[in-house]
């Protein structure tokens, strides 16, 4: 019953892709618990949405609500967006609505802020025990959306020289989780003067955004 709900609100969604007055659908960021900062990068949700809502034409709302792990009001939005610099922890109850709400359908994009890696692991090894992250090449279509990313996720902020990597959580052969590494998307969807980045960083930070909005929207389907 939950899962023929779901997929029938997201159905409707789909709709909303033709020019339509904002605001028909949403994404949500994901408030968890273990004392991990959650709410950073406050600007970066809203400046992705607005880009977007215009390069993309898509219907978004520009209003970001905080969803928090355990709700149901996850199965609200078919996007959820998650970030931090430190410790996540799920409980058993917290895990299961996950897992429940990505399953039906939902989508969970992760991004490291820098220092989430050691403890986002293990919290979606609870949600999903018998699945491991798979890293994904550069010729997954995540990176061949509007725009083109041959080399995979842009470096936007630099911490201990490694390269960008983004891995990917399957469930049936459709991606139910993106986890970005060592790229900082979110910092280069925040304001300008938040970080001062060039204004060429930025942009390829919009845009790699832009192309995971619109795989998780028109183009996540199972593959063999």
């Amino acid at each position: 019953m939950f899962k023929h709900l779901l997929t029938i609100l997201f159905a409707g969604m789909l709709l909303s892709f033709s020019p339509a007055p904002q605001g028909n659908f949403g994404v949500a960021l994901l408030k968890y618990n273990g004392g991990g900062d959650w709410y950073a990068n406050p600007t970066s949700l809203p400046n992705l949405v607005t880009f977007c809502n215009k390069e993309l034409g898509l219907n978004m709302s520009t209003d970001i609500p905080t969803i928090e792990v355990g709700s149901t009001e996850l199965m609200n939005y078919p996007f959820i967006h998650m970030t931090g610099h430190g410790n996540v922890v799920f409980s058993a109850i917290e895990a299961e609505n996950l897992r429940t709400y990505l399953i039906a359908g939902g989508f969970l994009h992760i991004d490291d802020n820098y220092g989430m890696d050691p403890f986002v692991r293990p919290a979606m090894q609870k949600v999903f025990p018998e699945l491991e992250f798979i890293e994904l090449p550069y010729s997954h279509a995540i990176f061949h959306q509007k725009y083109n990313f041959n080399n995979g996720l842009p470096k936007i902020h630099e911490h201990d020289n490694k390269p960008p990597q983004a891995f990917g959580l399957f469930w049936e052969g459709r991606m139910i989780c993106l986890y970005t590494y060592e790229c900082d998307l979110g910092d280069g969807w925040e304001d300008p003067d938040v970080h001062k980045d060039p204004p060429e960083v930025r942009t390829k930070a919009l845009q790699m955004g832009a192309n995971i909005l619109q795989y998780v929207f028109m183009d996540n389907t199972p593959t063999p």
